[in-house]
């Protein structure tokens, strides 16, 4: 099946499926399938962390898809512990081989991990494996504007993702229009609210039941609409295919007013100014 989902064209002019397939707490040997069956229903973005555990997995189903290779957008994240310059190479090493592949398509830094202070050597290498054709598109994931302010004055490629939790309880207004203004693409994790009832909002429930949808499609509807990259996951086979049928509706401005009411700036995820776990 040929994917209907459309683009986003990262800084560096590489292009990057709008929505994806996240496999964070999937074990590895459910990956393999939970992967297979996303790559079925037209998922062409799979995004993976070496602290997942399930690169490997993620692999094998990629590479028993009989996609071409450029057809498959494969993101991997580097963990707090190994960062540092001539870590963050072996580190990159470490994922390359165990997802089976020769490149990657885009390389995270995990956490800022401000503490440690490695974030921006970490970064000088990701700069190297871009420079190597190693990766086509460098970024990092929960970095806050003071993180990113002193990664671009330091280093000399703006990063092209910053993947950060958002959901309509957090909808991170001010780093988002920082993100924008900086040419940076914004990724959404924990899309859905990590199952902590916001699918149950009363406002998000009347709104997909205006549509003929489900809560989840309102609620991915509504990142797409905001620009956002998104990368719902799940490991039932029908969530994942309910997931991608989001591209054939659209919310209106009321819809759209109503789910910005909801913003509550609460994290369900660790702080990225303190968070600091090895």
């Amino acid at each position: 099946m040929s994917s209907k989902v459309p683009p986003i064209i990262l800084n560096n002019g590489v292009e990057m499926p709008q929505l994806g397939f996240g496999v964070w707490q999937v074990p590895d040997d459910e990956a393999e399938q939970a992967v297979a069956t996303a790559l079925e229903a037209g998922y062409r973005s799979i995004d993976t962390a070496a602290i997942y555990g399930n690169e490997a997995g993620t692999g094998r189903a990629i590479a028993k898809a009989g996609l071409a290779r450029e057809d498959v957008f494969v993101t991997t994240k580097l963990w707090n512990s190994d960062q540092g310059y001539d870590a963050t190479l072996r580190a990159f090493d470490t994922s390359l081989d165990k997802l089976g592949l020769d490149y990657v398509d885009l390389y995270l830094i995990h956490w800022p991990t401000p503490a440690r202070d490695t974030y921006v050597d970490s970064y000088k290498a990701f700069e190297k494996l871009l420079a190597d054709g190693r990766v086509r598109a460098i970024g990092v994931s929960n970095f806050l504007t003071e993180h990113l302010k002193r990664l671009i004055e330091e280093t000399s490629v703006i990063p092209a993702v910053d993947q950060i939790e958002l959901h309509p309880h957090l909808q991170q207004h001010a780093a988002r229009a920082y993100l924008a203004e900086q040419g940076i693409a914004t990724e959404a994790w924990s899309p859905l609210g990590s199952g902590k009832g916001l699918l149950e909002v009363p406002a998000i429930v009347a709104i997909a039941q205006k549509h003929g949808r489900t809560p989840a499609q309102v609620v991915l509807r509504w990142h797409l609409q905001l620009g956002t990259i998104v990368i719902p996951k799940s490991v039932t086979p029908s969530r994942i295919k309910e997931n991608i049928e989001v591209f054939d509706f659209s919310l209106d401005t009321e819809d759209l007013a109503a789910i910005s009411a909801l913003n509550e700036d609460r994290r369900l995820g660790p702080d990225p100014a303190t968070f600091d776990v090895g």
